[in-house]
């Protein structure tokens, strides 16, 4: 049984992710402040993968700690060695994710976000681990012309978040080079993951103001907000609203485990690798689609365009498809009706 560290494994993605590894066996350190996650998660994971005859609760251990706490890091590699099972491999989710946040609080990000980073290869280095499967964001990307973004697309992050996000795979490329022999790593880039797990036991719990759309969707659909604000109606594209590819929280966690064991099962590599349905959906086929599969209806107006947003962004997730031989197989009634199983289940989120 491998031990993987699992950094920000109490978040959104972590927690989903965590389920599909100790499904496969994999034991997990959790690393995770629980600044924007509640520890309660964790049980709900347990809950989730145990069963009469195999429970899970001995094979996931929770840390709160944050990865500024070089000290803290350097315990938990350490501790495993003298336990006779080393950490093998990390897959690292911690960070701050509020693309308003960053833009009125850089310097959090950047220390949050690239100084965990940077204290996290170090420990990992030190302690002879070197496989990392990165959680980047297809925010790197920027404003794009194309329809459909491969892992070439021009870099040009327009954001403090994003910023961040290509810091530490920048970061990453210079670890490898410095000696590549040695490192395995994957940056996986994110589309737009909402959906939930089907049991309704963990999803999305945003603390304060969401930072995507679908939240929002949910908990305007609940009650907990008056409408939904719909940007932009002008946009060119069938029904006047922007296209992005949504993908099940599910589909993107099986990705991360066939991405872990891609590197551990090859040579030395560097891998930048899409994880998205390579399909568009437009918000309003988004909204449509939820009241549709949910059986209700919910309020929402539209407002002007915001700045920064384009029309069409999706994934060419040809390489992911290929390397990974991982196919998304959650449609988007799938992600609609598991995000609104959370919702109804979980009125106040993990409180």
């Amino acid at each position: 049984m491998k031990r993987l560290l699992i950094t920000g494994g109490s978040g959104f993605i972590g927690s989903h992710t965590c389920v599909v590894l100790l499904k496969q066996g994999y034991e997990l350190y959790v690393l995770d402040s629980h600044c924007n996650s509640h520890p309660k998660v964790i049980d709900r994971v347990v809950k989730i993968t145990g069963d009469e005859e195999s429970s899970t609760i001995n094979k996931v251990f929770l840390i709160e700690g944050d990865l500024r706490d070089q000290n803290l890091l350097n315990k938990l590699f350490s501790d495993s060695i003298y336990q006779g099972k080393p950490i093998e491999g990390v897959i690292h989710f911690a960070g701050l994710k509020s693309v308003q946040e960053s833009t009125a609080n850089p310097l959090l990000y950047w220390d949050s976000n690239v100084n965990g980073s940077i204290n996290l290869l170090r420990s990992m280095d030190q302690f002879d681990c070197r496989t990392i499967v990165f959680s980047s964001s297809a925010t790197i990307y920027g404003a794009s012309k194309k329809s459909f973004l491969p892992e070439t697309s021009p870099i040009n992050p327009l954001n403090p978040y994003g910023q961040t996000k290509l810091a530490v795979e920048k970061l990453l490329r210079d670890v490898f080079k410095s000696s590549p022999n040695k490192w395995r790593i994957s940056n996986l880039r994110y589309f737009n993951p909402i959906g939930a797990h089907s049991s309704g036991e963990i999803g999305e719990d945003p603390l304060g103001i969401p930072n995507n759309l679908f939240p929002f969707i949910t908990q305007v659909a609940a009650g907990r907000r008056e409408k939904l604000t719909i940007f932009g109606k002008d946009w060119p594209t069938l029904d006047g609203t922007c296209i992005r590819d949504y993908i099940h929280v599910m589909d993107l966690a099986e990705g991360h485990l066939l991405a872990l064991e891609c590197l551990l099962a090859e040579e030395p590599q560097l891998m930048n690798l899409n994880l998205g349905t390579g399909l568009g959906t437009s918000v309003l086929e988004l909204v449509n689609t939820f009241q549709s599969v949910n059986n209700l209806e919910m309020p929402y107006e539209f407002a002007s365009r915001r700045k920064g947003d384009v029309p069409q962004i999706i994934a060419d997730n040809s390489m992911a498809l290929s390397r990974l031989h991982w196919n998304p197989s959650r449609n988007l009634e799938d992600m609609c009706r598991d995000g609104w199983k959370w919702q109804t289940l979980n009125p106040k989120g993990y409180l």
